[in-house]
């Protein structure tokens, strides 16, 4: 363990002179702030005194975004650690955890590396990497090697890992198992499961493989890493258990509560003033879940309750994806802040989000609905959708009665009993034919353009349908639904909306975080609704 002795504190900061001031910005700052890599040093390098003035500032917005190694240790920390560094020439800067570990550092056990927030998949530097880090942390390498992956995002293996080295300092085999490897002692640390099982249900093929990983990354055994951990683990509730998701702040949960609420599809969640609850499936295994913010902790509080615990590791991948966890919310801001129409939306609610979305079919089918049946009410019909087509299932909470209708369920079936008729019913019939055959996924596409092309290409669904769901079932940082009526209306500077071309020509200029915008602007039209308090 990383003590005092170790990391004296120093009066003195890292002299910095004219020509290498630090910039004001330090989250746009970060972004940029790649150097040569060394002919000697396999890991990524990032500008030292960018990394040392972010340190100074304690400040948790810059938890995550890089990790500092100190070479007489061969410890990492975050920027965040309490525990001072003593020699800025023993200090060598990661762009990743991964990048760390492969250069032969292990975490810090004062400021627990593996717990920090998810480091942010630079976009605005690499797409390619960002695509493939989402498949990554979606399994994307559990059953496929790193050829596979390439393939896609439409790239071959070796430039794939070439840019994983550039942007992360790690390749994909070594960001998979220090995904692996992180989640499992965060299950010994949090919970009472066996070691067996935890091994198992964080990816591991066998026990030896897991002890022999654990040992390298922690230099401890998880039974040694078990029993120095001295914090009470969370014991099962109700044949469920709790885990801990960190992120990165701000974090406007409130406005995204508010957001999902109106939203909700009957029967399958349940939003209240503070929490989010939701049916899930997961392999065939029925179950569901409750999110809510930590009071003590920058993270969000999961409780998960499944028969067995074998997918623990592809629920929490998709409830970060849900309440999209890994958005890097200052380099956002600091783009859409530029423009005076955004300003004060971003001020007002800083650390906005995109939510996601636990099933994309289930949200496709809710986005033909609710844009094709807006002259209707789109809520009755999806009550009824849920009741006639689900899976019924029991819960403990009221309202969650219901399983969303698989694809299987609707291919065939007759929509008209539930009052969807016309195109409408063609739409998602074609949706749920194109998802039974194989000949449409919800998998990361290779760009937004890609995802556009195949959405559009299923009969029914048009613009308007494709950029929301591109948005919210994809992930796409940079679709904008252009021809919803409330973002019309939210940048009109008269009491009718803007067509459709000039919002798109408005967007234009805020790209590549279109899709943040419009949250923003979404949420500026939302009326405030009461709610009862959650139990």
């Amino acid at each position: 363990m990383p003590t005092a002795s170790r990391f004296k504190s120093v009066d003195r900061k890292v002299p910095i002179n004219s020509e290498s001031s630090i910039p004001i910005d330090l989250a746009d700052a970060l972004a940029r702030a790649r150097t040569k890599q060394s002919p000697q040093d396999e890991a990524l390098e990032l500008d030292p005194a960018i990394c040392w003035q972010a340190i100074y500032s304690r400040d948790r917005r810059f938890d995550g975004r890089f990790f500092a190694g100190v070479r007489t240790t061969r410890i990492y920390c975050r920027p965040i650690c309490p525990v001072p560094l003593r020699k800025p020439e023993n200090v060598q800067w990661f762009a990743s955890a991964a990048s760390a570990e492969a250069a032969g550092f292990r975490p810090c056990k004062r400021c627990r590396p593996h717990a920090s927030p998810g480091t942010p998949a630079w976009s605005g530097t690499s797409s390619v990497v960002s695509r493939a880090l989402k498949l990554i942390f979606s399994g994307g390498l559990d059953s496929e090697d790193v050829e596979g992956l390439a393939g896609h995002v439409g790239l071959g293996a070796r430039h794939l890992r070439r840019l994983f080295g550039q942007h992360l300092g790690a390749s994909p085999i070594q960001i998979a198992r220090t995904r692996r490897v992180h989640f499992a002692r965060s299950l010994i640390e949090e919970t009472d499961l066996s070691i067996t099982k935890i091994a198992f249900y964080a990816g591991f093929k066998s026990i030896r493989q897991f002890n022999h990983a654990m040992r390298v990354a922690f230099d401890r055994s998880p039974s040694e890493l078990r029993r120095s951990y001295k914090t009470p683990k969370t014991r099962q509730y109700r044949d469920g258990i709790t885990l801990f998701v960190a992120y990165r702040p701000p974090f406007d949960w409130e406005s995204l509560i508010n957001f999902l609420r109106p939203r909700a599809t009957p029967g399958v969640e349940v939003i209240g003033l503070r929490s989010y609850r939701r049916t899930i499936e997961v392999n065939g295994e029925s179950g569901e879940i409750e999110i809510r913010r930590d009071d003590a902790e920058p993270r969000l509080r999961v409780q998960v309750k499944l028969a067995s615990h074998e997918h623990l590791l592809q629920v929490i991948e998709r409830v970060r994806r849900m309440f999209d966890v890994g958005a890097d919310p200052l380099q956002i801001a600091n783009h859409l802040s530029r423009f005076p129409q955004l300003k004060s939306l971003l001020e007002s609610r800083p650390g906005l989000r995109v939510p996601g979305v636990w099933d994309g079919f289930e949200f496709a089918v809710r986005t033909i609905l609710d844009y094709q049946l807006a002259n209707q009410n789109p809520t009755k019909v999806i009550t009824e959708l849920v009741r006639v087509f689900g899976t019924p299932m029991k819960s403990s909470v009221i309202g969650l009665n219901h399983l969303f209708p698989l694809p299987d369920h609707l291919a065939a079936a007759d929509l008209s009993v539930v009052g969807i008729r016309g195109g409408c019913a063609k739409a998602i019939t074609a949706l749920a034919r194109a998802v039974v055959e194989g000949n449409f996924t919800f998998e990361t596409p290779k760009s937004l353009e890609d995802t556009l092309s195949r959405l559009g290409a299923i009969r029914g669904i048009g613009e308007r349908e494709s950029h929301h769901i591109a948005m919210r079932a994809f992930g796409e940082p940079d679709a904008f639904p252009f021809y919803d009526h409330e973002l019309r209306l939210a940048v009109s500077k008269k009491n009718s909306p803007e067509s459709p071309a000039e919002l798109l020509r408005i967007s234009e200029r805020w790209r590549p975080w279109r899709a943040y915008a419009a949250m923003h602007l979404w949420v500026s039209q939302t009326k405030e609704v009461h709610v009862a308090e959650d139990e």
